[in-house]
């Protein structure tokens, strides 16, 4: 073999064996940087954003992170549901990672592309239905809008639909617009009762957009019957204390058999309960969709 070949040779050996060298040194640095970058539950600093300290919703949360082993470490960061929203809002807007305590029906998931993370432990419950309730002696007193309350029932859109368009307009003008818009509804509710002349009554709710928007649809609907009505927000234990002390006549607001299930405990035997006015709610850890994680179980521990 002749000198100029032999050179071509070893020349072509070590432009391989460098670009090999290179790809390697690649390859081990591509590696040492995603060893460096930080899982999904490190880059949430091992934080739940929630809403009312006061709330169903909190407890249950709480509950969650007792419930599974791999959430051990992890805190709930107390806030308000307008607080929430806004994180959610932000994080959303910079595409980062959150994780909220959330809730459906709501607007916000018509707003975003949101999604539950699955809850095999069930710590969250399963469906929820909103409930109506009444103080004892309120057929008596107010047989009329204990007859309305006891029928009104609804669907998610409806109560949807309403949220919705509370994002552009007042609450009130929202729930007007859809009492007007739907008749039917509201004469199945109405049926078989008569008018009053200036009768109070005060209904007591949470302070959640859902449920604003059911009491002020019930508020249109009984000032209609001649009602004077009072909508009092409160936080869920006052809501079921006002009730069961006779402070205040009726309230729509509460989830069973889980959010508000502890509250509902303690007070049945002192207030009369109506039965569902909506079913199909749900509660859990809600995130947006671009988010790749799909259950609670795909969290780790804080070490």
């Amino acid at each position: 073999m002749n000198n100029l070949k032999l050179k071509g040779i070893t020349l072509g050996l070590s432009i391989s064996l460098l670009l090999a060298g290179c790809g390697n040194d690649e390859s081990a640095q591509q590696n040492v940087q995603e060893d460096e970058k930080p899982s999904l539950s490190e880059a949430l600093d091992y934080t739940i954003t929630g809403v009312e300290p006061g709330a169903g919703l909190t407890q249950l949360t709480k509950d969650t992170l007792e419930a599974y082993d791999n959430l051990e470490g992890w805190e709930l960061e107390e806030s308000s549901t307008v607080g929430m929203l806004a994180a959610l809002d932000d994080a959303i807007k910079n595409e980062e990672p959150i994780i909220i305590s959330g809730w459906s029906p709501h607007w916000k998931f018509a707003a975003y592309d949101l999604k539950f993370l699955e809850d095999p432990k069930g710590a969250f419950g399963g469906v929820e239905n909103i409930q109506t309730i009444a103080r004892k002696g309120l057929e008596e007193d107010m047989p009329n809008a204990y007859k309305i309350l006891d029928t009104f029932h609804w669907e998610l859109e409806d109560i949807e639909s309403i949220v919705l368009a509370a994002q552009e307009i007042s609450m009130e003008e929202a729930a007007k617009n859809w009492v007007e818009a739907n008749p039917e509804k509201v004469n199945e509710w109405i049926e078989g009762t008569e008018k009053v002349d200036g009768k109070d009554i005060e209904l007591v709710l949470t302070p959640w957009d859902t449920e604003r928007a059911t009491a002020q649809v019930m508020y249109e609907v009984l000032v209609q019957q001649g009602y004077n009505v009072t909508l009092t927000p409160v936080d869920p234990v006052i809501m079921f204390q006002a009730i069961a002390t006779g402070k205040g006549d009726a309230s729509l607001a509460p989830w069973l058999p889980t959010t508000h299930g502890s509250f509902y405990e303690e007070y049945k035997e002192e207030i009369v309960d109506l039965g569902p006015n909506l079913t199909g709610g749900k509660n859990g850890l809600v995130v947006p969709a671009y988010m790749d994680i799909d259950s609670i179980e795909d969290l780790q521990p804080k070490e």
